[in-house]
């Protein structure tokens, strides 16, 4: 009954605003104090976006940014997002949906001076509706209803310099922690030509075996690729008898099983057996249902469901290690490694022993609390949950390997360092979900086995580690500036330190420690995915990092008027 009654508001809505003509936006106004209140019409901005051309009411804002500026605000204005108003409308009547227009309704009120929330809400679904046009942000304008739009121009600028002081800070503390990485490698005599290249697949071959299981006390289908060793090497011919020491990989939000694949194959080349799982409540096809709106958000059950569906399948493995002729003996239960990305990474951790971190959410998740860490509108659905010590932790497994883990709230200082045993944190400086800083970096400090890793990844987003999406699992329209680098080279990274960290820690082979040092991923770096990896951080050290890195409060710049590429069409400065 809800569902209907906001979709039939959403159509009344539609018809009322499309049948009024002239409602919209016409003017985008703010006060700037001392100098008083501003307004631009919007257009003056179409006309510019569309042709180009500045009218006399922009050229007065126009005249005084780059033409290096005009174009990136122009290349804006004219991207169009093709997302369709059914998935406009899932998202934003989801629970990280309205947070997010909560938060941009600050900025953007109405012309009474109102949070512009519904306003926004209304105006991004009827604008991805109109099929001329699309969902631009000219056509956004036009369809807010309301004659004007109020920028929150304070509270705008505040956020600028947040977040432009957050963003120097976090390449502050990237490059100190390089230079310390480099420093260390520098101190070593190792010579990796010699060594063998952990990057080239190994000596097996492996077989796949796909299989769905079915968890019928929670209602959950897994599927489950296996990447199962050959007993034997395709090089040598010498005989290599299993059971073979069994890696699980468990994906991010809204992706699937083929995320890994590149891992998968390669940790099997080297003798172990992988099992990728999909998790249904947060996987692509869910995704896919709910943006068609064929069911509803993931929940935040999913906190709990996922390190459980990892469980389930070790038990069902177990099972059918002692039950299936064709998987009769190949699993080695004693030794067991997990491997995440993402809400992945957050899985693998509450699986190492991290338990969900109530208090700190509690702190964490102020509707008040304006954040640059977009991981936090996950993190804070497990406020959901009903607080308990929820056992999570798998004593199965002994090593794990999180890639852009989020856990700086869900677990915090008081869950991570529940942690004991081997760990690599991996972290992209580029990573907009998973802010490093917060989400891999401090936490990395909260460590306390001496067998810990931090490979850091200049220039990788959230994106680098996984593989490229085919279309039938790409649910999540990412704008290309998002994605990053080539991501090869995050690939040759993430399976040579993989394959090390495994046989250093859960096989104990010593002789594979030298690849986890700082100067072995000076070695394999290549520009600009530039890899470090560090084994200690304090948190007295990165504390001294993040207080000498603070930059002084500055203002903003309000630059003289430049030449510009684009075609005025009266240069007087509006009154």
């Amino acid at each position: 009954m809800k569902k209907f009654l906001r979709y039939l508001g959403l159509g009344l809505l539609s018809t009322f605003l499309t049948a009024t003509p002239g409602l919209g936006a016409e003017r985008i106004s703010f006060y700037y104090p001392p100098f008083g209140e501003f307004s631009l019409s919007v257009d003056s901005l179409e006309t510019f976006a569309k042709e180009g051309k500045i009218d006399r009411d922009f050229s007065f804002y126009a005249s005084r940014a780059t033409p290096e500026q005009l174009a990136q605000l122009r290349d804006l204005l004219q991207q169009r997002f093709n997302l369709t108003p059914t998935l406009v409308s899932q998202v934003t009547y989801s629970p990280i949906g309205e947070q997010l227009v909560q938060q941009l309704g600050k900025l953007l009120l109405t012309e009474s001076r109102k949070n512009g929330f519904y306003a926004i809400r209304a105006s991004l679904i009827l604008s991805a509706a109109d099929r001329q046009e699309g969902l631009t942000v000219v056509n956004l304008l036009r369809k807010f209803p309301s004659d004007t739009i109020r920028v929150n121009f304070t509270e705008g600028l505040r956020i600028v310099d947040d977040l432009s002081q957050l963003i120097k800070k976090k390449d502050e503390i990237f490059a100190s922690l390089q230079k310390e990485a480099i420093a260390q490698a520098a101190t070593s005599n190792i010579d990796f030509s010699q060594k063998p290249d952990l990057r080239s697949p190994g000596k097996f071959t492996w077989q796949k075996k796909s299989l769905e299981l079915n968890d019928i006390s929670r209602s959950r289908r897994l599927p489950v690729d296996i990447y199962l060793p050959s007993a034997g090497s395709q090089n040598t011919g010498e005989l290599f008898s299993p059971p073979f020491p069994l890696i699980v990989i468990s994906h991010g939000l809204a992706s699937d099983r083929s995320t890994f694949v590149y891992l998968a194959e390669h940790l099997a080349s080297y003798g172990f057996a992988v099992a990728v799982l999909e998790h249904p409540g947060s996987n692509a096809e869910r995704f896919q249902q709910y943006f068609a709106g064929l069911a509803g958000p993931p929940d935040a059950a999913e906190f709990i469901n996922r390190p459980l569906d990892i469980k389930y399948l070790l038990n069902e493995l177990q099972r059918l290690d002692k039950s299936d002729p064709t998987l009769q003996g190949k699993f080695n239960f004693q030794q067991v490694g997990a491997i995440g990305q993402s809400f992945g990474g957050y899985t693998v951790l509450t699986l190492a022993g991290a338990n969900i971190n109530f208090e700190q959410l509690r702190q964490d998740c102020n509707p008040d609390n304006s954040s640059f860490n977009l991981s936090l509108f996950l993190q804070c659905q497990a406020n959901e949950l009903p607080p308990k010590n929820y056992e999570l932790k798998d004593d199965r497994i002994k090593a794990v390997i999180a890639i852009n883990p989020i856990d700086s709230s869900v677990l915090g200082q008081g869950g991570v360092s529940q942690i004991k045993i081997p760990i690599m944190l991996v972290a992209g400086s580029q990573d907009v979900f998973a802010p490093p800083v917060f989400e891999q970096i401090r936490p990395f400090t909260w460590l306390s086995d001496s067998n810990k890793y931090l490979a850091l990844i200049e220039n990788a987003t959230h994106f680098s580690a996984i593989a490229e999406p085919t279309p039938e699992n790409d649910v999540l329209p990412v704008p290309p500036a998002l994605l990053g680098p080539d991501r090869a080279a995050v690939y040759s990274y993430l399976n040579a330190l993989s394959v090390a960290f495994l046989e250093t820690h859960l096989l104990n082979r010593p002789e594979y420690r030298s690849y986890l040092q700082p100067s072995y991923a000076t070695f394999i770096s290549k520009e600009p995915l530039n890899l470090s990896i560090l084994q200690s951080l304090s948190v007295a050290q990165f504390d001294r990092v993040w207080s000498g890195s603070t930059p002084q409060s500055t203002k903003p710049s309000n630059p003289q008027p430049t030449s510009s590429p684009y075609e005025p069409i009266n240069q007087k400065p509006s009154p």
